[in-house]
This record gives structure tokens, sequence and C-alpha cells, in this order.
């Protein structure tokens, strides 16, 4: 499904998705609201990005938005009001989310605004962001829990972990030569871009 958003007291227009043409959104997938798909985005099957609360909703070119993905964010205003604190200024711009290009969201993660993902970062199975930031580069392993936080570049999340301190943030490991997930996402986004292209055709 790709609609508009209705309107509230903390959304004040419709909005419709704008959706790159080489985007594909499957149809099982849900795109609402004021949402703004880049290039080359693969959207799977199950994934929620609603754009109807908090918003704008961003993801940059070659991402990939996998099975299950949910992607939402707090009310960022109210009665035409911002809400401080509920969203994040990137190039300076307000986004509930920010997703940035060549990031793979894998199945079943949660982004839930106010949050930001850096280009070139994978986001593992069952993670959950909320109020946070991950830089450019990084890795979330899966079932990861970021609260509160802000995640460097070129950091890695070890699988489970629960990251509600920002001194915790800060004692995350780097990505080094040996660390064996360290060129995953670039696979990962290949494959999904593939995918997209190709249930493109398949609908032409």
């Amino acid at each position: 499904m790709i609609g508009e958003n209705v309107v509230t007291e903390f959304s004040a227009s419709m909005s419709r998705p704008v959706i790159d043409e080489t985007t594909y959104v499957h149809p099982l997938a849900s795109v609402i609201g004021n949402v703004i798909l880049g290039k080359h985005i693969m959207v799977s099957p199950m994934a929620s990005i609603r754009g109807d609360e908090g918003q704008p909703l961003s993801i940059g070119d070659d991402s990939n938005v996998q099975d299950g993905v949910i992607i939402h964010g707090l009310e960022t205003a109210v009665k035409g009001v911002p809400v401080d604190g509920n969203f994040h200024m990137v190039d300076g711009r307000m986004y509930s989310v920010h997703v940035g290009k060549r990031v793979s969201l894998a199945h079943q993660v949660q982004i839930h605004g106010p949050a930001v993902i850096g280009d070139d970062t994978f986001v593992g199975m069952q993670s959950l962001v909320f109020r946070a930031s991950v830089g450019r580069g990084c890795v979330i392993e899966p079932g990861v829990i970021l609260m509160g936080v802000s995640v460097d570049d070129l950091r890695y999340v070890p699988a489970g972990s629960v990251v509600k301190t920002q001194a915790d943030a800060d004692k995350l490991p780097g990505i080094t030569e040996d660390y064996p997930l360290k060129d995953m996402n670039r696979g990962v986004v290949h494959v999904n871009m593939e995918l997209a292209r190709g249930y493109l055709e398949l609908e032409r």
C-alpha cells in the first residue's frame, strides 16, 4: 500500500510518499504519508514506513528495507509548533528518521524516530534504534537495542547488546580489518539493488 496520511493536530496536511521510479515497493509493504525514498531502494514484504506522526522519513539511494521492518517516529510538531527533541537536523532540514545511502535494514528491524542512520551502515535482524544516531560504516549486529545514544562512525555493536548510555556507546569497538562482518553490507546492498531492479522489470 502506498498512500496519504490523515490530518491530525500533529500532522497539519496530507502528504503522499515521494518514491523514485527506480525504487521497488512490494505490494505487501506499506509506505504512508510524508516519506521520501531515493533511487534503487528495495522495500520488502510486510515492511511499514509510516510518515504520519513523526515526519518526514527519508531513505537514501541504494538502501534496503527488508521483510517486517518498521520505520516510524514520535510527533515532530503539534499544531504547527516543533516538538524539541523529537527530530534530527540533517543538512539543514528537520527529519524524524533519516536513513542514509547504501544502508541495510535487515529483517524485523525497528527504526523509531527521532533517529539517524549513516551511510553504508548495516542494521541487523530484530534490532531497535530509538532516539539514537548511528554513524557511517557501522555494523549493528542482530538483536541490538540502541536508545538515547550516538554511535560514532566505523563502530560495531555486538549481537544482543543493550546500549542506553553514551558512556557505553563511546566504548563500542571499532571495525578493523579482521572484523568478520566488515564487508557484509556491501554484498547485502548489491543483492537488494538487483532484487529491486528485477521486480520492477517483472512488473513492466
